[in-house]
């Protein structure tokens, strides 16, 4: 586990997925990174990996993510994404295993390993509780719990909002050393305060934002949500 980068709760998680690049996504990373301090929340940002030296370049809070990378070792392997290659371009950490590009078991425990290796903060999605304890066995530093049913659908159930309590002590029995985050069921301020004062360390979104009439102030109500919440139950 590798903990040489402090990510604090309450933290928040921006998926651009492909729906931003570019200047696009350099303009609401600056936003972000100014509602980072104005909130105190700390902010994982994850681009299109060809725009992490943009980002990090020009931002100075948040925390430039990888949306993917490989166990590979420099050499042969065209068209992976090497571990070296995203530090060296300014990321911090990187996301692996979700749902839209999934990962075995035997590869997300190597690529934690090389994350580790080279100083990257490790993300890892989980789709199940039971998968979340699997994952929490190879000790990354943070596990994104969401189930592939919630993304981009709309509010969590009840039943939803009572298994983030179930995922934490599964996952903290094991490491408590990792944080949760939990996502997926995301569109508004409102999610953001529910599923944090339900038990998440973090939450995060991308479609919530992305999508909304204007994601600039979507982002800030999110991110004062997630403040909100935590100061009224910590």
């Amino acid at each position: 586990m590798y903990t040489g980068i402090q990510i604090k709760p309450p933290f928040f998680e921006i998926g651009p997925k492909a729906y931003l690049y570019g200047k696009k996504a350099l303009e609401l990373a600056q936003y972000a990174d100014e509602m980072s301090v104005k909130y105190d929340v700390s902010i994982i940002f994850t681009p299109q990996c060809v725009d992490i030296p943009l980002l990090a370049k020009h931002t100075r809070h948040i925390h430039v993510f990888a949306q993917h990378m490989d166990a590979i070792k420099a050499g042969r392997g065209i068209g992976t994404i090497l571990p070296e290659a995203i530090r060296e371009a300014g990321a911090q950490g990187f996301l692996l295993n979700h749902s839209e590009k999934r990962v075995p078991l035997a590869e997300i425990k190597e690529t934690i390993r090389r994350g580790d290796e080279v100083g990257l903060v490790s993300m890892i999605c989980a789709d199940t509780p039971a998968q979340a304890a699997e994952i929490a066995r190879f000790n990354p530093n943070i596990i994104l719990a969401e189930s592939p049913e919630l993304i981009g659908v709309g509010k969590r159930e009840e039943n939803d909002q009572q298994q983030i309590q179930e995922i934490n002590r599964l996952v903290w029995q094991i490491n408590p050393d990792i944080l949760v985050l939990h996502g997926a069921g995301i569109k508004c301020g409102q999610d953001i305060y529910e599923v944090i004062k339900n038990g998440a360390q973090g939450s995060g979104s991308t479609s919530g934002i992305l999508l909304a009439h204007d994601p600039f102030v979507m982002l800030e109500e999110m991110i004062r949500a997630a403040r909100t919440a935590w100061d009224e139950t910590h």
